[in-house]
């Protein structure tokens, strides 16, 4: 019998030990034991599903994470990684070579930004950047020898919703792999894989811990692909996810249809009163019906999301704003049981130089806002008083 989301993140992947323990148990272990010499030749002539040689490898609390993850997500396999951005860098390095080719979205985190534009060329990869939202533009620049288009399903600050399926299907016509980072969607609101998306990669620091104590990320795909071609690479390049983390995101992961879901409520009522009020130069949330791609992201997620923008008009306007702010907390992070607000052109983007900024949207005067679980009339009072004093 199918299990729906909310109970996989419950139940799904529990591995129980000899003592039968209730909540998961935490394996901290660097290595394991053999009974014999052969034994050990053994194991690592052929592990099987749960026969551990080293935690860089494999570890059972890992695995009962990945295996949430993946049975949540509809994915095959999972292999969790140390943070998000080694999940992105794993998966986007781990198939490609000199000479392959790579189309983006151009608007996107700037540590992804970084892999694209630093890395990847710095070891021969050739990697076009497109507007994520022009179909066209995508059309144009996937070519019969693209190995691989990326892009994020909601973009990292100004929130451009990508047509998965569109761009999925043009790049599965030249046999390209489609990655898709996830984050700002999550977990709960996720169709990225029905929508023919063949790799999600998560910060799993985000909403899937949901409480600001560790790092993590995942990358989920087919079963050949994660075991045969994520696995090696990430195996020997050291980036595995610690156990003691993979135990923190599996008690997130009981609690984020709960909690996801209450934050994005929050978000469209936020919004929705934000951008009546006029006090604003812009509010950029995909559930209002003034957002450009408001039906694209209502078919995908059914949901706005928990994350907003707001456009103060200038950096003295948002700097004040931040400031006049007690409810919501200055910090990088988002995806928080507490709400944060950060300055993405002189934090997360700051590297980014001016005309990149400027066409991408990220503005001078632009604030992200991500929604935490306080009461929604205490985060209205908070905001409406701290526009006012700037």
């Amino acid at each position: 019998m199918a299990r729906k989301p909310r109970t996989l993140g419950v139940h799904s992947g529990t591995r129980r030990s000899q003592y039968s323990e209730l909540s998961e148990a935490i394996f901290m272990t660097q290595g394991f034991a053999y009974d014999s010499a052969e034994a050990a030749e053994a194991r690592f002539e052929k592990s099987g599903p749960d026969e551990y040689i080293y935690a860089r490898y494999g570890n059972p609390t890992v695995a009962m994470f990945e295996d949430r993850i993946a049975a949540i997500e509809g994915a095959e396999a999972g292999f969790a990684t140390a943070s998000g951005m080694a999940a992105v860098s794993g998966a986007l390095t781990c198939g490609l070579k000199a000479g392959d080719h790579v189309v983006s979205s151009r608007a996107l985190f700037g540590s992804c930004l970084y892999i694209l534009e630093e890395v990847l060329t710095r070891f021969g990869v050739e990697v076009d950047f497109v507007d994520g939202t022009d179909l066209g533009a995508w059309n144009s620049a996937i070519r019969s020898e693209t190995k691989l288009v990326f892009f994020e399903s909601l973009s990292n600050p100004t929130l451009e919703v990508i047509d998965i399926k569109s761009v999925s299907a043009m790049a599965h016509t030249v046999g390209a792999i489609v990655v898709v980072d996830n984050v700002f969607s999550t977990p709960v609101f996720s169709r990225a894989i029905d929508l023919g998306a063949d790799v999600v990669v998560y910060s799993a620091t985000k909403h899937i811990d949901g409480q600001g104590r560790g790092l993590g990320g995942v990358i989920l795909g087919q079963q050949d692909f994660v075991k045969n071609t994520v696995e090696p690479y990430m195996k020997h390049t050291g980036g595995a996810m610690s156990p003691f983390n993979a135990w923190m995101m599996l008690k997130g992961l009981e609690t984020i249809d709960l909690r996801v879901r209450a934050q994005a409520e929050t978000a469209q009522i936020l919004a929705d009163a934000l951008h009546q009020s006029g006090a604003f130069a812009a509010v950029h949330y995909p559930g209002l019906s003034t957002h450009p791609q408001h039906e694209l992201c209502m078919a995908q997620m059914g949901s706005g999301g928990t994350m907003l923008a707001l456009d103060l008009g200038s950096k003295e306007r948002a700097f004040s704003f931040l400031n006049e702010l007690q409810i919501a907390t200055i910090s990088n992070n988002l995806g928080d049981a507490k709400s944060l607000v950060t300055h993405p052109a002189t934090t997360t983007h700051q590297r980014l130089t001016d005309d990149q900024k400027k066409r991408l949207g990220i503005t001078p005067g632009l604030v992200r806002l991500s929604v935490g679980l306080e009461d929604r009339d205490d985060l209205l009072d908070d905001i409406g008083i701290a526009v006012s004093k700037t």
